[in-house]
């Protein structure tokens, strides 16, 4: 420990302290004669040298070691998957890093530490790490700390990992992390988050059967294909990158119709990621009762993608053409309802199964709660236009007690799933609003006499549905808010400059370009999503002539 005093000149206690200076040696011999000293607990006075300031008052302050999260883990010889400490600013982290390099005090152990882990980290991606230096027993991942914990069956396994690694940086995913020993001689886990154990043991397995060598299943492969056995919802190359994405890097994907069922090619960039997809995914359902995925392997080692659009992806080469730029609204299998965030993501419950609707929507429930909203600009109008992007809507309530919080009643529930991941934190008239579903399964419309000032509407009958017709382009065309809009219905005699001074009301147009085949679509975009939401919303059904009325819709394309 060393004690660090302030210089009060002068005698002064009042007087301005002088900034300390902290020396890399804090001997007598080597300090400044200049500055205020810094000198071991154990000596007792500060030693006079020439040209010394006059010390009339001294303050002495413990400087001590701030504990790394590793000591923080370390009460007990075990470390439970259960919660960790907050994380820490990225300055600390940095600091620790270089502690922890710099130091390698922890002893040799079977449980190996991995630091400065990327977010999108996955439990396939730190036992791929540790896949050449032996068999594995357990891996932790402690996604808010970005950190890992990897236990081998064998202590020489983790010393070799932790040897290469001292002089070979390792990288996941791109970055580079930190490997050392941990405190801990081994990890233990609990119930506490069944989904993490699920996902730790399907990377493991799938890390054995491919240390167990090749076999007749394939297991060195790394595509898998795909079939989609009862398709009510539509699913898209989007949807099946985000479920696949959660156990590895997904590299390319081609999805195609083959003996009338949905198929798809998904290339991973290990055997590891591939093995654990198959092992988590196979006869899970991606939507409630429907949609069952049948996952094997595919006699392709590497898929050729000419084109990045929505029958194939290639995520390594995102440059490609897209084979035919002038169709926005027209892919077959285009109806990515990016429900990913809702859908397409594994839930808590159960062995690595996948979230289906929730409970309320599949009991039927299709009324929205929506809040933070604008009140001196909401109207129930506004609202119909824009959830009718992901649905029909039938009515809006505004609370006549609270007009910034709203209920939407869609047509169906599965259309307030798309309206909740869509929409929600979406920025409305400069609001981040919040979409939750409600505990209502009915808006009530108001009793005969009763004042409503106008705040409730029903919309069922409304000509102005996007979705009345089953199997329509609109159903394959739901897209997330984006800058960038998609018009539809101009007729011949409208130019450009007429929509873009309409659209300049409500923001600042950037770029506008009409379909090179068809004059009656066009590309618009504002400058921000905010500006694109709240143009959306004014100049949907914008009337145009006499009987063509602009319709416009939210569009993944650029210009």
């Amino acid at each position: 420990m060393y004690l660090c005093y302030y210089t009060y000149p002068g005698g002064s206690h009042h007087s301005p302290a002088v900034a300390p200076t902290l020396t890399a040696a804090p001997q007598a011999a080597t300090i400044p004669v200049t500055e205020p000293l810094l000198v071991p607990a154990t000596q007792a006075t500060l030693p006079h040298q020439t040209g010394l300031p006059t010390l009339t008052s001294q303050f002495p302050l413990t400087v001590c070691r701030k504990r790394t999260s590793d000591d923080l883990m370390s009460q007990s010889p075990m470390v439970t998957n259960g919660t960790s400490p907050p994380h820490l600013s990225g300055s600390d982290n940095e600091a620790k890093k270089v502690k922890l390099e710099q130091s390698s005090a922890n002893g040799p152990s079977r449980v190996v530490h991995i630091r400065s882990l990327p977010p999108d980290c996955t439990e396939a991606d730190v036992v791929q790490l540790g896949l050449p230096y032996g068999k594995m027993s357990n891996v932790l991942l402690l996604k808010q700390k970005n950190q890992a914990f990897l236990e081998f069956l064998d202590e020489q396994a983790a010393v070799t990992m932790v040897s290469f690694h001292q002089q070979n940086p390792a990288q996941i995913r791109m970055r580079s992390v930190y490997v050392q020993f941990s405190n801990h001689k081994e990890l233990k886990t609990d119930q506490a988050n069944s989904f993490q154990n699920a996902t730790a043991q399907a990377a493991l397995q799938a890390a054995s059967a491919v240390m167990g060598g090749p076999t007749e299943d394939g297991q060195k492969r790394t595509t898998l294909r795909i079939i989609v056995e009862h398709l009510v919802y539509p699913v898209g190359i989007e949807v099946l990158y985000q479920i696949f994405s959660k156990f590895g890097k997904v590299l390319k994907m081609i999805i195609f119709t083959k003996n009338n069922s949905f198929q798809a090619l998904i290339q991973m960039s290990d055997p590891v990621a591939a093995n654990a997809a198959k092992l988590s995914l196979d006869g899970q359902n991606i939507y409630n009762g429907c949609c069952t995925l049948r996952i094997d392997y595919s006699k392709l080692n590497n898929l050729n993608v000419k084109y990045n659009n929505d029958k194939s992806r290639d995520f390594t080469n995102p440059n490609l053409p897209s084979g035919d730029p002038g169709l926005d609204q027209a892919m077959p299998f285009g109806a990515q309802v990016s429900q990913m965030s809702s859908y397409g993501v594994p839930s808590p419950m159960g062995a690595a199964r996948l979230m289906t609707l929730n409970a309320a929507a599949a009991a039927g429930n299709a009324v929205l709660l929506v809040s933070n909203l604008d009140e001196q600009k909401v109207t129930p109008d506004a609202l119909f236009t824009l959830f009718g992007v992901y649905g029909d809507v039938h009515r809006v309530k505004i609370l006549f007690n609270k007009k910034d919080n709203a209920l939407v009643q869609m047509a169906e529930p599965h259309q307030a799933q798309l309206a909740i991941a869509h929409l929600d934190k979406v920025k409305v008239w400069g609001k981040s609003i919040r979409v939750t579903q409600s505990k209502h399964t009915l808006v009530q419309m108001p009793k005969e006499g009763q004042p409503d000032a106008g705040l409730t509407k029903d919309f069922t009958n409304s000509p102005l549905h996007r979705f009345k017709r089953p199997g329509s382009k609109n159903c394959q065309n739901i897209f997330p808010p984006s800058t960038v809009l998609h018009l539809s219905n101009i007729p011949p005699n409208i130019e450009e400059d007429f929509i873009t001074e309409a659209f300049q009301e409500h923001g600042q147009v950037k770029a506008f370009k009409f379909f090179p085949k068809d004059r009656k679509m066009a590309l618009i975009q504002m400058a921000s999503v905010d500006e694109a939401v709240t143009a959306l919303i004014a100049m949907h059904n914008y009337p145009l002539s006499d009987t063509n009325h602009l319709r416009v819709s939210f569009s993944k394309s650029t210009i």
